[in-house]
């Protein structure tokens, strides 16, 4: 089996259960999450469906020399942080025992680099699965149990290159046992919550490494894993009903204003045909047509820890990659698409942050339940201060009908402002602080943010920072409500200068301009300003636009290749046509470099996501459309086309044509 089709069929795989899942939660979305309200006598029988995350660590035996994976806030491991998905059922007999069946998949987290040691190979894993019985007692809405069964998982042995970079890969297919107890709280009818401990033992497989030439390892992989869990019951059947409707029509206990829970999927499918192209580098679109795809699944949780007080947490799982490996546009075509993709889903902790809002008293206003956001009343005029991991575009450079490319523009230059290189590691988060004081028609923020320690790094580094400043106001003309944001930002980070880069390498030719950048990086400054406008015309229909820019003298860090940006379009919903709840699209943008960024690329520099060995430089442009077709209040279909001039600012190649579509779940 090719690379490419175990990815695909690990893609399907997880995509298909996860719509399950979302499928048999969908008729409670209504609801978020509810409440304790949980009935006198708690019956488990059941099936269910949820999702879990936790920690593992083992080994997998001697002179394997394991890839570390990152815990976050525990040490790395061969696991790393984890996150996946289970199916059970359990069957209640009238002493209070529990029978049940589960079976479960789990996803590792990413490499942790700072802890990777040189080696001649590495060995990780790609997935671990487990189908297991279950035995326990029912104390009304808590559950002791033990557990065991079989487990497999997917491990490989990656042999690399004297630098570094993966020449081959060698994967195996384990099959072992597992065995572990937990405890389950049923927090109402419906969903309860778990705590399990496994041990996993997956029998030793011999890995060949002859034909590279290296003597042959043998893999041997013992796991102990902590795992928390959220499960649904999606039908009781008949011996737990206690009415003969029960089983077709979920409870609705009051929601609660002190927890929520929301989840999220997104599967995007992105190709174009084959376009001209004289020549392609490094960093160059393939010429030749392509088609790729990315997938995500993430949960969104939050917390009241007191009046004021919230604690959010995001996991999430992420497969895939973009078109051309996500190179070659510097305003990318798939807003889902990160640096780091993978083969097989990763788990990434990528939200955890605490937030504290100060009222200043005076008018109120109520707050939907939503992702990152708790239901309730709070005043309008406030100071809210939040603390943690998220992304910078969570807090700043919003916009009504260009933000998301999950529901509305795909391309990185229409949801962001996108000169705005803004702090991030690989898939786009950061660590930092926010400072909002927020009044009825004006807001202003400050936040300061950890940047990655050189560009494209998936590290995150204390020593230098990135700081912005926007200012919001909020009009109406006639009678139609609008928004203003301006915003300045400046980052310090590790970077290298374009003319010097190019005066040393024209001092001496044999050079590779791209290892004289990376010898002259230094802490460098990069500043700049955003303007971001929102316009409703009439109900229903809204107008966006965006301009940007950047110095342009140093390096790019963290976002993409681009010092000059603007962009526009038009939202309509379909109210007009009877769909109140599709929306329609039409954008552009054009990007720009800074004289020495052009002439940096022309000499063969490569960028973020750009690089064609030379450049006959023109603007980027871009055209975005799209048609979402809202299938019911929780699933959308969408169909886009982006027509791209000049990719990576290069009149000799192009023009693209990129087609989408576009499946996004969320409850």
């Amino acid at each position: 089996m090719t690379r490419r089709s175990r990815s695909r069929d690990s893609l399907l795989a997880g995509l298909g259960f996860s719509l399950l899942a979302l499928d048999g939660v969908a008729s409670a979305a209504d609801m978020s999450l509810k409440a304790p309200a949980v009935r006198a006598v708690h019956n488990w029988t059941g099936f269910y469906l949820g999702g879990h995350v936790g920690y593992g660590g083992g080994s997998f035996g001697p002179d394997t020399n394991p890839l570390p994976l990152q815990g976050v806030f525990f040490p790395h491991s061969i696991t790393g942080l984890i996150g996946g998905y289970q199916a059970g059922y359990n069957f209640q007999l009238p002493n209070n025992l529990v029978l049940g069946g589960e079976a479960d998949v789990s996803f590792l987290s990413t490499l942790d680099r700072p802890r990777l040691a040189p080696a001649p190979f590495n060995t990780t894993f790609d997935y671990i699965a487990t189908a297991r019985g279950r035995v326990g007692y029912a104390f009304g809405t808590l559950l002791p149990y033990v557990t065991g069964g079989v487990a497999w998982a997917r491990a490989h042995v990656d042999i690399n290159d004297v630098d570094g970079s993966v020449l081959s890969t060698r994967g195996r297919t384990h099959l072992g046992w597992t065995a572990g107890a937990g405890v389950e709280y049923a927090a109402d009818a419906r969903w309860s919550a778990k705590l399990e401990y496994d041990y996993i033992d997956l029998g030793a497989r011999a890995y060949g490494l002859a034909d590279v030439p290296l003597p042959d390892v043998r893999v041997d992989p013992k796991i102990h894993t902590v795992k928390l869990g959220l499960n649904y019951k999606i039908w009781d059947g008949p011996d737990s009903a206690t009415s003969s409707d029960y089983a077709i029509r979920p409870p609705t206990p009051p929601a609660s204003k002190d927890w929520n829970v929301h989840a999220q999927t997104t599967f995007l499918p992105q190709g174009y045909p084959s376009f001209r192209s004289p020549y392609q580098g490094t960093n160059s679109l393939p010429g030749a047509g392509r088609v790729r795809e990315t997938w995500t699944v993430g949960a969104f949780l939050g917390w009241r820890l007191w009046d004021g007080g919230e604690f959010y947490f995001g996991p999430e799982l992420a497969q895939g990659f973009g078109i051309g490996g996500t190179l070659g546009l510097a305003g990318f075509s798939n807003g889902e698409a990160q640096k780091g993709g993978a083969e097989y889903p990763r788990f990434r902790a990528q939200r955890y942050f605490f937030r504290q809002t100060f009222g200043l008293g005076g008018e109120q206003e109520e707050v939907a339940d939503a992702a990152n956001q708790l239901p309730g009343k709070r005043d309008i005029d406030r100071v809210t201060v939040t603390v943690g991991r998220f992304a910078v575009g969570d807090i700043f450079d919003g916009n009504s009908y260009a933000k998301d490319p999950r529901v509305d523009f795909m391309n990185w230059a229409m949801w962001a402002s996108a000169a705005y290189d803004f702090p991030a590691d690989l898939p786009g988060f950061t660590r930092g602080a926010v400072v909002e004081l927020n009044r009825k028609d004006w807001a202003v923020r400050a936040g300061l943010f950890q940047v990655p320690s050189a560009p494209n790094s998936d590290v995150l580094t204390f020593k230098t920072g990135g700081a912005v400043i926007e200012f919001e106001e909020r009009h109406t003309v006639f009678d139609q409500p609008g928004k203003l944001r301006l915003g300045i930002f400046a980052n310090r980070g590790n970077t290298g200068n374009y003319r010097n880069a190019l005066a040393i390498s024209a001092a001496d030719p044999a050079l590779d301009i791209n290892n004289v950048m990376t010898d002259i990086r230094r802490q460098n400054l990069k500043y700049g300003f955003y303007v971001n406008a929102e316009q409703q015309v009439m109900k229903d229909v809204g107008l966006f636009a965006r301009a940007s820019w950047n110095d342009g003298r140093n390096e790019i860090l963290s976002f993409t290749d681009i010092d000059r940006s603007v962009s526009a379009g038009l939202s309509v919903k379909g109210s007009y046509w009877g769909r109140p709840s599709d929306t329609f699209g039409l954008g552009g943008a054009i990007n720009g470099l800074s004289s020495a960024h052009r002439d940096f690329l022309a000499a063969g520099g490569l960028g973020l996501l750009i690089g064609d060995g030379r450049l006959n430089y023109s603007n980027e442009r871009i055209l975005e459309t799209y048609y979402a077709y809202a299938i019911d209040k929780n699933f959308t279909l969408t169909a886009d086309y982006q027509f791209i001039t000049n990719p990576a600012y290069n009149a000799d190649r192009g023009p693209v044509h990129i087609f989408s579509g576009r499946f996004h779940g969320e409850f």
